[in-house]
């Protein structure tokens, strides 16, 4: 059950936002949702509620190279109505690089189903403002995707921040809620002014706000440069090729005025 918090205007609305939405996300992305649900689609009341589709299942209108004018020629692909990013040689930065959306977001609620091979490896970014000389991951916050358990099993690093639903190597997720390795799971991301949720499969994860003092301090003391990160109020939704073969599907926004 969501709670609805009461400590300030933008906190109020996430929480109501997350309130209405997480009852019917629950029982999305995993593997026994009915077999009539069409995926890539839109229905009539998200249409009117102001949902966008951002991958169609069929294309990959809308997308782009990260840092580039046009979508990977590799280590990307549509395959059973899902993009694909492939496992690539060996090379942690994968085959084709990172991609983001052609349209920019500031405020949004932002779903996607995602399904992890072994020892998986990917992200979803958002607010991504693209700078020469770096790599998403540098300027970007992440909803960490992962194999939890074949990286916690091989102890070569803190798995402390960076499990599925973190917030990459800032916060750490208050719950467990990813599905087995091969079975769909469902996240959520929902973004208001400085107000951050993070859910997977129906359970909020992390809670965040940016640019408090605690927030500026995990910034300080992690691997990226203050400089660069999070810098920006808009940007657009990436995701990250890192190498390993990880499957999306229904990846739609809804963006907030």
């Amino acid at each position: 059950m969501a709670i609805i918090r009461r400590t300030g205007a933008h906190l109020s609305l996430l929480g109501l936002i997350s309130a209405l939405t997480v009852c019917a996300q629950t029982n999305q992305g995993r593997d026994n949702t009915p077999a009539e649900t069409e995926h890539n689609k839109l229905t009539p009341e998200e249409v009117a509620a102001g949902w966008l589709l951002l991958f169609d299942g069929v294309s990959t209108d809308g997308w782009r190279g990260y840092l580039n004018e046009s979508f990977p020629q590799e280590g990307w692909a549509i395959a059973d109505g899902n993009l694909v990013v492939f496992a690539s040689d060996g090379s942690e930065e994968g085959l084709g690089g990172d991609i983001v959306t052609e349209t920019e977001f500031s405020d949004f609620e932002l779903l996607f189903d995602f399904k992890l091979s072994p020892v998986g490896n990917s992200g979803v970014f958002y607010r991504v403002k693209e700078v020469s000389g770096t790599t998403m991951w540098e300027v970007a916050p992440e909803f960490q995707v992962l194999d939890d358990t074949a990286y916690i099993d091989m102890g070569t690093m803190d798995m402390n921040k960076h499990l599925t639903g973190d917030n990459y190597d800032l916060h750490s997720s208050m719950v467990t809620a990813s599905s087995p390795v091969g079975e769909w799971n469902t996240g959520r991301i929902v973004v208001l002014g400085n107000q951050v949720e993070h859910w997977l499969n129906g359970q909020l994860t992390v809670q965040y706000e940016y640019y408090t003092d605690e927030w500026n301090e995990l910034v300080q003391t992690s691997k990226f440069d203050p400089a660069l990160y999070a810098r920006f109020p808009t940007g657009s939704i990436g995701i990250q090729d890192h190498g390993h073969d990880v499957r999306y599907r229904n990846i739609k926004i809804k963006p907030y005025l």
